[in-house]
């Protein structure tokens, strides 16, 4: 059913790898999108952001860069229209190709607990419809509390949800960080509904690697310190290979420091230009 293997079997060192900031060139066919989840750090300066470049500039040159983005804004707060409008016209000026994933609302994931969240789903989907039509949307991640403990009639119920059924629902991963979701039974139910297992490297937890969705896997790579130049070429291997069948996204963690950034953007030319 699934493929088993540790991220951490690849990770072992801490210093960020960064690259010059010429524009990234991907081929048009990649299926993999990689980025951190955020762009707004003026602290990015000059190590990943040029000195001269303004903060409403930040996002443009983001996607000069990396070609996607996890956006943790909208586990508080909803865009409106006009604003996703906006990012969607920042992005496509630089790459047509840009994909934005979205972090599922704290009312569903850890006030509702994914229960009676019908409604609230239906809000979410119509809230990113503007980046759906404009082929900008990625994923939606779902990102469970570390105390909400498996409860998988709970999953399965929340998966049914009518917006899920749709022909055009965005792909859907689950991040959790309970242990005790980590069985079996929880795999049988994401494969059931096409939803990744999101898989996560934290200092303090690892989820195990298995790949639940036919159409897309979510790698978070949140270790603290960053990831050596032999790490990223080592994912950047492992990550092609997956891509034959499936879009990837691979989010790097996001400091007040560019490391996260740097990680990512080596990634992604590591892709492009393999043997360098």
């Amino acid at each position: 059913m699934a493929e088993r293997r540790s991220v951490a079997a690849d990770v072992v060192g801490s210093k960020p790898t960064s690259r010059p900031n010429q524009p990234l060139k991907m081929p048009p066919t990649a299926r993999i999108f990689a980025g951190t989840s955020g762009w707004a750090y003026p602290t990015w300066k000059p190590g990943f952001y040029p000195a001269g470049v303004s903060a409403k500039k930040f996002l443009g040159y983001y996607a000069s860069q990396l070609n996607s983005v996890e956006v943790n804004y909208t586990f508080r707060t909803l865009p409106t229209q006009k604003q996703l409008e906006g990012w969607i016209a920042d992005v496509h000026a630089q790459s047509p190709t840009f994909r934005f994933s979205f972090k599922a609302p704290q009312r569903i994931t850890h006030f509702s607990r994914l229960v009676d969240c019908d409604m609230q789903l239906a809000d979410l989907f119509a809230a990113l419809a503007p980046a759906a039509a404009a082929g900008a949307l990625g994923l939606i991640l779902f990102q469970l509390p570390p105390n909400f403990k498996a409860d998988l009639p709970r999953l399965q119920a929340f998966l049914g949800a009518p917006v899920f059924r749709s022909a055009n629902a965005a792909p859907i991963a689950f991040e959790f960080r309970n242990q005790s979701w980590f069985t079996e039974e929880t795999y049988a139910i994401l494969c059931e509904h096409n939803a990744a297992l999101c898989i996560a490297e934290t200092d303090d937890l690892q989820t195990p690697e298995i790949h639940t969705a036919a159409t897309h896997a979510c790698f978070r790579l949140r270790r603290a310190g960053g990831y050596e130049p032999d790490e990223i070429a080592s994912f950047a291997q492992r990550f092609q290979a997956l891509a034959v069948a499936r879009d990837i996204y691979v989010y790097f963690k996001h400091e007040d420091d560019p490391t996260g950034a740097l990680n990512a953007q080596a990634f992604l030319r590591a892709l492009a230009s393999p043997t360098e």
